[in-house]
């Protein structure tokens, strides 16, 4: 190993995540709390774990991640994407199956802006011909 602390950034819709993975014991904390008290949701809480399972490397690593931006779905989304990131730093050999699972690849759905002129961002007023 070259370091003992790994850092990636995840990105999903406006969530914006910093991770870090260091060697431990399977301690989870996102924004200083433990991942089933910061996402009440059991989906967010099995987006978050689903690299280290699919890796098998659940309970090997300390998670520490800041998640700003977004909301809930959307910052497991960001931890998930950061996480397997990060793992790729610790081992390059993890690509193909992250990669083939899409962990790697940045959702990049945003909200579509509201245009001038319409109600949303394409709804239009109702049309009235006379």
């Amino acid at each position: 190993m070259k370091e003992d602390r790994y850092y990636a950034t995840g990105k999903r819709k406006n969530a914006i995540a910093r991770v870090w993975l260091q060697p431990g014991t399977g301690a989870l904390l996102v924004n200083d709390r433990p991942v089933d008290v910061y996402f009440g949701r059991k989906t967010s809480q099995m987006v978050v774990m689903q690299p280290f399972e699919l890796t098998q490397t659940m309970g090997r690593f300390d998670l520490i991640a800041n998640v700003r931006g977004g909301g809930l779905s959307g910052q497991a989304g960001a931890v998930k994407h950061g996480i397997s990131k990060a793992l790729l730093d610790i081992d390059p050999a993890f690509r193909g199956i992250l990669k083939r699972a899409g962990f790697l690849t940045r959702d990049s759905r945003v909200k579509e802006r509201k245009k001038y002129g319409k109600r949303g961002a394409r709804a239009s007023f109702q049309f009235s011909k006379r």
